[in-house]
């Protein structure tokens, strides 16, 4: 299995940025993709993630309203909208595949991870 996370960058306070992650083996029909962060001197972080029956979806607190998580099953990529960045968005990005479908956002039901992409925001 890979994820092969790309887009991040360095971006200024309120820009947005766009990562994706594209996943192989796994069809994004049937698994959850879940975004982490962990920003420096922090624990990793659930961002969002996104389950693969009812395309439910769920958003950290500290990013509702601001990302938006969504996949393109063709292209079986996975994708994280983040408008209005903020300074405190900084950190590296992952993200990662669920297996059983269940659309949480905790890291330890996530079996497969692909590699960072980092977000830096500062002016």
């Amino acid at each position: 299995v890979q994820l092969q996370a790309s887009g991040g960058g360095l971006v200024q306070p309120g820009g947005s940025l766009r990562p994706s992650c594209v996943v192989s083996r796994f069809y994004l029909d049937y698994v959850t993709i879940g975004w982490f962060r962990q920003a420096p001197g922090k624990e990793r972080e659930g961002v969002s993630c996104l389950a693969p029956d009812d395309g439910s979806t769920s958003y950290a607190d500290s990013v509702k309203g601001r990302f938006t998580i969504s996949k393109d099953n063709a292209a079986n990529t996975a994708y994280l909208q983040m408008d209005s960045l903020k300074p405190e968005d900084t950190g590296v990005y992952y993200c990662a595949v669920d297996i059983s479908g269940l659309g949480l956002l905790y890291a330890s039901e996530y079996e497969y991870w692909g590699q960072e992409t980092l977000v830096t925001v500062s002016s």
